[in-house]
């Protein structure tokens, strides 16, 4: 007997405590990378008109929403973590069945979003201000935060749950109601964390999330003027586009783009663990982080003991399927990301880089069906070639000889991005001179340059940021706005800087 046709799951938008089909009734289908025979489920395909609706939605519950005691708020966040607890593990293996990644990252994914939301919870009780004295006699001075309004995110497919909790509990726990546009090749995840907050009490229309497209679903949010804010993870390309759009109606705009991240091994440096760092640095997430590795600065008194041993260890990774425990990397997320992959190669082979290891699309057997690639690594690496300055975000891993410190520090600045830098040394100075002059946002000492923790400000400078930061403290000042507040009790005209004198 044949077995019956099972139809793939159908999953719609999120608007005003619904889930709502999309107005176009189209879909976008969701396939596993590692295996795009499987379909995942089909989410829909968004236009303008979902997004307005939504829009409206998130405008008609801000007030009410803004007036919920912060720590109200918090408790639904509280409730939400403890959700994503009980649910990690089947999180995990549908993140890992759309996005690929292997189940000990998508674990991590997941415990990073468990994370963010206690983490906000908590600030809900101290969402502090100031108070100061007054240089006026009985007069009261301080300061309060107050939400900005309408929040607008749009998040990308590497990090398909962490990422929109770093925007999304910020957002909430300040008061502001949010409209969720996550990447159409990972939407599944953003359904759980969505489907988590909506059981934990969330209100209807404070939550939004509009499945799509960028340009159909995301382009529409950033002119809309019920958005008061966006923030945008993504590549440098569009996040230009985005900052171009916010800027004729002053429209607050947070950008998080790419990243030309550097670990710098210096001669002294234990070299075994500054291997191991390189390796998870560079092939962890198949290089699809913002923050991976692909640039190792080798300074030439240990760069052929350090290449042999990394090209050894590059070569044992076993690629497959994210669920398969032994696998040590997963697919790249689509066709498109497979092909940059593959030209980046072929550019670095043209312009001279040894092609040391890998550079291949693996083909053989069930890895047909999937998009995956070899880890691949360059030797002798010219720090000015296209591969050691463009973001190619797939497991691609340029090294670079060097001869002193300050030639190192040359190399690491020497690129259009500032997000992530990493040295190994035992020499303390030359640690802390390097925490001091790595143009980055983010450094480490004798670790990857992949590891951010939720407390902590994440975010870069030059390209691959604006300024503002996601994660810990740092993201309240986004997501609030100071008012300033003065009570005068002394019933007579006081003229600040005037009558003080």
């Amino acid at each position: 007997m044949a077995t019956a046709f099972v139809p793939p799951p159908t999953y719609s938008n999120f608007i005003n405590g619904e889930w709502l089909a999309p107005r176009s009734g189209k879909g976008i289908e969701d396939r596993n990378p590692a295996n795009h025979d499987e379909l995942v489920g089909i989410f829909a395909a968004s236009d303008e008109a979902d997004v307005t609706q939504a829009i409206d939605a998130a405008r008609s519950a801000a007030r009410q929403w803004s007036l919920t005691p912060a720590p109200k708020r918090a408790e639904i966040l509280y409730r939400c973590a403890e959700i994503l607890v009980r649910n990690k593990d089947d999180y995990a293996r549908d993140m890992t069945r759309e996005m690929g990644k292997v189940l000990a990252e998508t674990r991590g994914d997941v415990q990073e979003a468990i994370d963010m939301t206690y983490l906000m919870a908590g600030e809900g009780r101290r969402l502090f201000g100031q108070t100061t004295p007054s240089e006026l006699v009985n007069k009261v001075a301080m300061s309060v935060r107050v939400p900005v309004g309408v929040a607008g995110l749009i998040t990308p497919w590497n990090f398909p749950m962490a990422i929109p909790s770093w925007k999304v509990m910020p957002a909430l726990v300040c008061g502001n109601t949010v409209v969720l546009k996550p990447a159409e090749d990972t939407p599944l995840s953003t359904y759980h964390l969505t489907q988590a907050l909506s059981d934990a009490g969330l209100p209807a229309g404070v939550l939004n999330v509009i499945f799509g497209d960028g340009p159909q679903a995301g382009a529409p949010m950033l002119n809309n003027p019920g958005i008061d804010l966006i923030s945008f993870t993504g590549s440098t390309e569009v996040g230009r586009i985005v900052s171009q759009a916010c800027a004729p109606t002053f429209k607050k705009c947070h950008l998080e783009m790419g990243g030309k991240n550097i670990i710098v091994v210096m001669d002294d440096a234990n070299l075994d663990l500054a291997i191991d760092g390189a390796i998870w640095g560079g092939f962890g997430t198949t290089g699809q982080r913002c923050t991976a590795a692909s640039r190792v600065a080798v300074q030439k008194g240990v760069y052929r003991e350090f290449a042999e041993k990394f090209i050894h260890r590059a070569k044992s990774l076993r690629v497959g399927d994210g669920l398969d425990p032994a696998t040590q990397m997963g697919p790249c997320i689509n066709e498109q990301q497979l092909k940059t992959v593959m030209s980046y190669v072929e550019i670095g082979k043209n312009e001279g880089a040894k092609l040391a290891t890998g550079g291949h699309r693996l083909e053989s057997g069930a890895l047909a069906r999937g998009w995956f690639h070899e880890p691949t690594v360059f030797t002798d690496c010219d720090p000015k070639m296209r591969v050691c300055q463009e973001e190619i975000f797939g497991p691609v891993v340029c090294l670079i000889p060097f001869d002193t410190f300050d030639d190192g520090l040359e190399i690491a600045n020497g690129v259009n991005y500032g997000l992530s830098a990493s040295i190994y040394t035992r020499n303390v100075n030359n640690a802390f001179r390097a925490q001091r002059d790595l143009e980055t946002g983010i450094v480490y000492v004798n670790a990857p340059t992949i590891g951010a923790e939720v407390h902590l400000p994440f975010g870069g400078t030059k390209n691959t940021g604006n300024g503002h930061r996601e994660s810990g403290l740092a993201a309240l000042d986004f997501y609030a706005e100071w008012k300033t507040l003065y009570v005068d009790y002394s019933d007579r005209l006081q003229r600040a800087q005037i009558d003080d004198n």
